[in-house]
């Protein structure tokens, strides 16, 4: 059965590796028809990833097919076709019991700690399977983009009428915005790239941008859009350390702020002006929970999320290798590339 391993930073392969086991009690075998790209795939391509390990077969964005299950499997069955949760968590931690399976002490993501699902075929737990029959595959392998920014919406918690200022128009950053947008807060996006502004506003519909020249005049923009009172909620999605450092100048009095992007260097900022005098709320969002992938994969078979906008490349699994290296370069303009399997 054919597989793409990343042998190395920078260094993609084709091999061929075993077919599946049976599903076992529990278990479900699935067909890999959708793999999407995302900036973790990027990042351990580049070598840039914390939790990356080498050999690894990447792949955690999947639209999938049931093939078969095990006994006792009641929620998928053959011919579903499903969204995959990528977060495998022992349910025995602390953490775990309390229902926090995206932060379990032991947590394996595939294609990061694990191998993943850039192959044909693999077997899974069945109660990481989220059924989504009305979707594509391609809508499928989405849900889990998607679920990154839904959690961390959630964990910043905006409300009708406050200010939600999301730093960073990368992927993360559009599907923060996503959530923001259905908060019904007021959302304003910042990043230093025009041409990801111009598709904030005319594919994603949103009214407020701020381009960043790095020369402090974003901070009086925003201003001028919330009446001097700043954001009440900041979601940082760049996994810049300066950009996260900067960040909390944004927030206003009481505000939150949440880092969903992912740095290995430190992040400092002013405490006594800013962090303590504002009485600000820093908060962290690693992953997604369960029900985030519910409620997406409802949201867009209500239509109340547009997926048309996200997915602008394509490759099939012959062809990725080849491709990939250049959907890294900002002028090609990759919001989500997707891999075709079957």
């Amino acid at each position: 059965m054919k597989a793409i391993q990343l042998e190395k930073p920078q260094s993609f392969r084709s091999i061929e590796i075993p077919e599946p086991a049976a599903p076992a009690t529990g278990e479900a075998l699935v067909r890999v028809h959708r793999i999407g790209i995302c900036g973790t795939d990027i990042s351990g391509y580049l070598g840039k990833m914390p939790f990356f390990s080498y050999p690894r077969i990447p792949g955690h964005e999947l639209g999938v097919e049931v093939l078969a299950v095990g006994t006792g499997v009641t929620n998928v069955q053959p011919g579903d076709r499903c969204s995959v949760e990528p977060y495998m968590n022992c349910g025995q931690c602390l953490p775990c019991r309390r229902g926090s399976t995206n932060c379990c002490e032991n947590l394996k993501v595939l294609g990061v700690m694990m191998d993943g699902g850039m192959t044909e075929r693999m077997t899974l737990p069945a109660h990481k399977l989220h059924p989504a029959n009305k979707l594509s595959l391609e809508q499928c392998a989405l849900v889990e983009t998607l679920a990154i920014g839904c959690h961390a919406v959630n964990r910043g918690n905006p409300q009708p009428g406050e200010n939600v200022l999301v730093i960073g128009a990368g992927p993360i950053g559009l599907s923060v915005l996503e959530f923001a947008k259905l908060s019904g807060a007021k959302t304003i996006v910042l990043d230093l790239n025009e041409q990801r502004l111009a598709f904030c506003r005319e594919k994603m519909g949103v009214q407020h941008t701020i381009l960043s020249k790095g020369d402090g005049a974003e901070l009086e923009e925003l201003k001028a859009l919330t009446d001097g009172a700043l954001a009440q909620v900041v979601i940082d999605a760049t996994g810049s350390n300066k950009s996260m450092g900067h960040a909390l100048g944004y927030c206003g009095f009481t505000g939150r702020l949440v880092y969903v992007g992912i740095t290995q260097q430190e992040v400092t900022f002013p405490h006594a002006p800013v962090m303590h005098r504002r009485e600000l709320t820093l908060l962290a969002s690693r992953n997604a929970l369960p029900p985030d992938f519910t409620r997406i994969i409802k949201l867009i078979e209500d239509g109340r999320i547009d997926t048309r906008p996200w997915i602008t490349h394509h490759a099939t699994f012959n062809e990725v290798i080849d491709v990939f290296p250049g959907w890294i370069k900002p002028e090609t303009g990759v919001i989500k590339a997707m891999v075709e399997v079957v």
